[in-house]
């Protein structure tokens, strides 16, 4: 699509022959790509066609829009995981300062207690529930 926005490029004409009914598509589309004639629209649709046929480089036919759109998608994807994990890691700090603050726990009893948890979740692929702790707890 270089060829397009470089604009010093001397241009050849040609006798196009062309069905009707693609014409008015091209007259109907030109300006909501942006184009500034008919003759950028149908070029740019070769110079695509072109990219797509040689399949060389994908993004030179790969339109730019479905790129960006799709990197909007992920972006925000992550900016939501990332609100969930901060709102989960304040209220995970909450409930552990209210249960610290209740428990007479000593370091060496919660640095046993982090190592098994660490095992039971991972032999629970990272699913646990409360009501796994609570059978954990109760030694089912």
């Amino acid at each position: 699509m270089d060829e397009i926005q470089n604009r010093k490029e001397p241009k050849g004409r040609f006798a196009l022959w062309i069905k009707d009914s693609t014409l008015n598509l091209v007259k109907k589309l030109y300006e909501s790509d942006n184009c500034s004639s008919q003759s950028e629209f149908i070029e740019k649709a070769i110079l695509f066609y072109a990219g797509y046929l040689s399949a060389e480089d994908n993004k030179s036919y790969l339109p730019n829009v479905v790129t960006s759109t799709l990197k909007a998608i992920v972006a925000e994807s992550d900016n939501r995981h990332n609100r969930m994990i901060f709102k989960l890691a304040v209220e995970m700090a909450v409930m552990m300062n209210v249960i610290a603050s209740i428990q007479d726990i000593d370091k060496l009893s919660l640095d046993r207690l982090r190592g098994e948890c660490v095992k039971e979740v991972k032999r629970l692929n990272g699913s646990f529930s409360f009501d796994d702790a609570v059978d954990w707890q109760k030694g089912y």
